[in-house]
């Protein structure tokens, strides 16, 4: 029970028990919410049969104040049971959520946009959150308490009032769940056209000021509009299909309105039941009815909330990165061994690709574009999995090692960097927590950052906006290159790192990089030839195969693509208008 629980609704081995206990809750709830009229029924039963005495006067006056506060007391443990304990888990789910989403492979983050993992986190678990609350423990109490309050009155009264009173309820429910398959597949398309909205919302927002330089805000707006009108035509079909299904089981619920007053009647005539027993039904089933009325469309809803659950269950089913927290290596040399990798839609990327990265070397990856080189980043530090052959570092299998251990092993320099509405200090104190200010300011220094920082209206105190738009391309890169450097780790990658700068940082760069590659091992992403011509090994990739390799005066000793490529980027400077 727990387990299915827990997959079903996407929940805690705790919040699957805090489920199962605000179901009883809301159970004992509605059958303490009847006991009132079981009272009543006694009294005039007393009245018309003329033996209320005073002696049976205090029955009654303290047991209405025992239902009273027994009503309290249950209302008060069923809110605790449905709201409290759903909100801690709320919580839990997205922390669950996202620490999941932070141990998966980046391959998984391939396949997802940023508006589909953003509604996982928000819109999907406040959907999960709100069926927790409210409508799966008052469905479920709902129907517990109607089955309990059914079986009783069957043993203590007419057998034929009570399915006269009772039938409707399995058919209305039986009519809602023939629906399942199709609210299902309506949900699905209805989920699928909000998130196209809104990543081209999203897209909108981060494309704005390309649109504006193309002319192009009119057109790409009108095709928003069809996306937004998209939302609108598919949340109208959703709800008309529910409410067909909805309203036609609460019209049968109706019915039993009048089987009840048609069966009561004809026994009463009979004489086979008294008057009172036939009110009392006929105050059963208005008392009931109602509540089973928003009983379906709590069924309705837990329905519709399945492709929520099954959305987030997926995220919290997909396999982790994992390892051991210990890394047994022998040096940092980082060695290729026949490696292989595919996209999930099985397009090959690498093929059979064997090369070493030495530990005290600059060894570089170059080649055409598409050609697997940011591939093979990813893949030393581990932010993918190869999918043939391995990969080691000092003699470790990275494959066995936990990422974040592994990548403490690593400085990274992205070609697109990633900043923060914080100060200059605080965004390069991220690459070592708990660094001195004269630890950042050192590590600025040897990235070249000085220059402009000092420019800077508070200096190192300046707040350089959301990503960092305050700044140029190449201040940015600046700053997240003192990120590595003020980590100051064994292994160094730089994906494009001097891809924004200008030949005099770039140079400048260049020369604080010979200072901080003895003993490191550096691997270094470049189109550009002379950031890679004192590189000690080059890689050249191309269709996802090593086409040669070598030190750079042994390619250009010989009719090579390095050598090809070097001379196309000569032709390519002395180009003027």
């Amino acid at each position: 029970m727990i387990e299915k629980l827990k997959h079903k609704y996407a929940l805690s081995t705790q919040g699957a028990k805090d489920m199962i206990k605000a179901c009883i809750c809301v159970t004992v709830t509605n059958i303490a919410l009847m006991m009132p009229a079981g009272i009543l029924y006694c009294l005039i039963k007393d009245l018309l049969d003329g033996t209320l005495t005073k002696d049976r006067i205090p029955f009654y006056v303290i047991g209405s104040l025992v239902v009273i506060l027994l009503v309290a007391i249950t209302n008060y443990i069923q809110y605790n049971a449905t709201f409290l304990t759903t909100y801690k888990e709320s919580g839990v789910r997205r922390t669950s959520i996202a620490e999941k989403l932070r141990k998966l492979p980046l391959s998984y983050f391939g396949k997802k946009n940023i508006a589909d993992l953003t509604t996982h986190i928000m819109g999907d678990c406040a959907q999960i959150e709100t069926a927790s609350s409210h409508w799966i423990p008052e469905l479920i109490g709902a129907l517990m308490s109607v089955t309990l309050v059914g079986i009783s009155l069957f043993f203590y009264f007419d057998y034929r009032m009570v399915l006269a009173s009772f039938w409707v309820i399995p058919v209305a429910l039986l009519i809602v769940v023939t629906c399942s398959g199709a609210e299902k597949n309506a949900v699905r398309k209805n989920t699928q056209v909000k998130l196209t909205m809104t990543d081209g919302i999203q897209e909108c927002l981060e494309s704005i000021r390309d649109l504006r330089a193309n002319n192009a805000e009119e057109r790409y707006m009108d095709e928003l509009q069809g996306k937004i009108k998209n939302v609108e035509k598919m949340a109208l079909f959703t709800e008309l299909k529910m409410a067909v299904y909805v309203n036609s089981a609460a019209i049968v619920l109706k019915l039993g309105i009048g089987t009840t007053a048609v069966v009561g009647g004809a026994l009463f005539a009979k004489g086979e039941i008294d008057i009172l027993t036939f009110f009392m039904f006929l105050m059963l089933v208005s008392r009931l009815y109602d509540p089973m009325n928003i009983t379906l469309q709590n069924l309705a809803a837990i329905i519709s909330c399945g492709i929520q659950c099954e959305r987030l269950d997926e995220v919290l089913s997909t396999k982790a990165q994992t390892g051991t927290d210990t890394l047994e290596n022998k040096g940092y040399d980082i060695q290729f061994d026949h490696v292989g990798f595919k996209y999930a839609d099985d397009t090959d990327v690498l093929k059979d690709v064997s090369f070493t990265a030495k530990q005290g070397q600059v060894t570089a990856l170059i080649g055409p574009s598409g050609g697997g080189k940011t591939t093979i980043s990813r893949l030393a530090a581990r932010f993918w999995d190869a999918g043939e052959g391995r990969i080691t570092l000092g003699g470790v299998d990275i494959s066995q090692v936990d990422p974040e251990t592994l990548l403490k092993k690593y400085s990274i320099v992205f070609q697109d960097v990633t900043l923060f509405n914080n100060s200059v200090m605080e965004n390069i104190r991220i690459g070592k927590e708990g660094a001195s200010d004269e630890e950042v300011m050192r590590a600025a220094k040897l990235a070249n950052c000085e220059e402009f920082i000092e420019k800077l209206p508070e200096k190192y105190g300046t707040y350089i906006g959301e990503n960092g738009k305050e700044l140029s391309g190449g201040e940015r890169q600046r700053i997240s290159i003192a990120r590595a450097f003020l980590k100051d780790a064994p292994v160094v990658l730089l994906d494009e790192a001097t891809a924004s700068l200008d030949a005099e940082n770039e140079t400048a760069i260049q020369e604080a990089l010979s200072r901080l590659i003895k003993d490191k091992t550096v691997l270094i992403i470049a189109h550009r030839m002379r950031t890679i011509a004192n590189a000690d090994h080059i890689v050249v990739l191309k269709d996802g195969v090593v086409a040669e390799q070598g030190s750079p005066a042994e390619l250009s000793a010989k009719d090579s693509i390095y050598k090809h490529m070097t001379e196309q980027q000569l032709i390519t400077q002395n180009w003027k208008m």
